[in-house]
């Protein structure tokens, strides 16, 4: 019976919440249940937010913070772990502190600095911060095309730019890098993947006519996570994410009046196993 204790894949999210359901700790701890791992959280911050926004933010307090990746510690064993909505450079600065306190395995990095709506979710000033010590602990980094522009500070354009700015934020200590193309308004959505070996690849998909991709990154991440924590390889993790994302996007659900969720349980709809990716 020993040997069963925590013996089930467990992963973490260290974000902000989202009331609306459709982004932050509530998309990622759908993904989690989705793919089959049992997930947890450090909530960083409390948001008032639907589809069509954010109308409110509170940071939670460093003792708080401490106390939940504390909590965690003590009892769950923690495989993988991704971080999302940081906030400002404080918070980013005590999520960094707990991640070098406590070995949870690969880290996945989404930084999050504005929502669908507009929102500014990472204060300009914490930028910095994320450069210059979250990025060293990160396995993978996950930005979308305009994260990729504040982080490296250069406008991108072409998939050249895209590659350059992979390669800029391996030197600022991402190991793995993933830049979404999804802003891009080509026909097929690109992204670029670039591995700490030096490989790299392009991932696409067929551009979907719908305004109901809030939660997109979250979602994203989060399977990664998932899929690392259940002893898959970076680059099945990364090929498994992308297409449960495409499918959450594809059949979609009608919730709300703006930028709808995703369709978490979709992957179900189209059966998508490891087997398949």
């Amino acid at each position: 019976m020993d040997n069963e204790i925590n013996s089930f894949p467990q992963v973490l999210t260290i974000a902000g919440t989202d009331s609306g359901g459709g982004a932050g700790i509530m998309a990622d701890l759908k993904t989690f249940q989705a793919r089959h791992v049992f997930g947890t959280a450090v909530v960083v911050a409390v948001t008032a937010q639907n589809t069509l926004g954010v109308q409110n933010s509170f940071m939670l307090p460093k003792a708080m913070i401490d106390d939940q990746f504390a909590a965690l510690a003590d009892d769950l064993h923690i495989r993988a772990c991704k971080t999302g909505m940081l906030g400002d450079a404080q918070h980013v600065r005590w999520v960094v502190a707990n991640l070098k306190k406590y070995n949870w395995g690969p880290v996945i990095v989404d930084p999050v600095m504005v929502a669908k709506g507009g929102a500014v979710l990472l204060d300009p000033d914490a930028i910095q911060t994320v450069q210059q010590q979250l990025l060293p602990l990160a396995t993978l980094i996950t930005p979308n095309l305009p994260e990729a522009e504040q982080l490296t500070n250069q406008k991108i354009t072409t998939q050249k730019d895209i590659q350059q700015a992979a390669h800029q934020l391996q030197e600022l200590g991402a190991q793995n890098v993933l830049i979404k193309g999804g802003h891009h308004l080509a026909q097929q959505v690109q992204d670029y993947v670039l591995l700490a070996d030096g490989s790299d690849f392009w991932l696409e998909a067929p551009r979907v006519d719908t305004n109901r991709t809030h939660g997109t990154g979250d979602t994203l991440s989060a399977c990664i996570v998932a899929e690392l924590a259940q002893g898959h390889d970076l680059t099945t993790a990364i090929r498994c994410g992308k297409q449960y994302v495409t499918a959450a996007i594809k059949h979609t659900i009608q919730v709300g009046h703006g930028h709808g969720p995703l369709n978490h349980w979709a992957g179900q709809k189209e059966g998508l196993t490891h087997a398949e990716i």
